[in-house]
């Protein structure tokens, strides 16, 4: 199997000189941008299976940048994780209306960057395979699907049907800001009408099960798991 070939896009070169180090150990074929323009043309020429791309720049930022990128037919695909060192929820929010597929924040420990970066390329060949995760791991939380069970410490959690599926919806993009809308339509169906205070109900519920600091809420918008 060919080595996976990742573009990571900072106006920092420090920041790229660290993901590039790090991810290069890790036999991925790297390239670098210092800047959206540049980004562009290189991710045309380089035909990257996932690009690294902070928000903040100069001039063209990373939303215009992927929206462009989208644009493209031959990149429509491509796996865009952004990187930023904002947690506004509106820059997440933007981020992913604009196609992209995950949310990595500054600052970036080595260990879990390649992590998240080796989960995200495996969901993706997953994904495209039609093989689906039998469990999710986030330190000492599992997610198993083939039971429905949650693990905890190696405790299992026992959740109710719809507190797994809110969790397991949550948990399939860790950082990702889900609105209440696409909760309500994923987890209830849009035949059932649910209200905010329903959702809320089901986040207590899972907070006291697993533990108050996997999942954060934003206000008026939605949830986000933290992996």
């Amino acid at each position: 199997m060919r080595s996976k070939k990742i573009l990571i896009v900072d106006d920092e070169e420090d920041i790229l000189e660290f993901l590039s180090y790090n991810l290069s150990k890790e036999e991925y074929v790297i390239e670098t941008s210092t800047n959206g323009p540049d980004a562009i043309l290189k991710a045309h020429d380089f035909a990257p299976d996932l690009i690294i791309l902070d928000v903040m720049m100069p001039g063209m930022d990373g939303i215009e940048v992927c929206n462009t990128l989208r644009e493209n037919a031959d990149l429509k695909n491509t796996l865009i994780v952004f990187l930023t060192a904002r947690s506004e929820s509106f820059t997440e929010i933007s981020a992913f209306d604009s196609g992209g597929d995950d949310f990595i924040n500054k600052p970036i420990k080595p260990n879990v960057l390649k992590s998240r970066i080796k989960a995200i390329l495996r969901r993706h060949f997953n994904n495209q395979i039609g093989i689906q995760s039998e469990k999710l791991e986030f330190g000492e939380l599992v997610i198993d699907f083939d039971r429905m069970q949650v693990i905890k410490k190696e405790k299992v959690i026992k959740l109710a049907k719809k507190e797994f599926e809110l969790l397991a919806l949550l948990a399939s993009k860790p950082e990702k800001v889900f609105k209440r809308k696409n909760i309500m339509k994923k987890v209830w169906g849009s035949e059932i009408i649910v209200g905010d205070r329903t959702i809320d109900v089901h986040i207590r519920k899972l907070r006291e099960k697993i533990g108050k600091e996997y999942i954060d809420t934003y206000k008026g918008v939605g949830y986000k798991f933290i992996g």
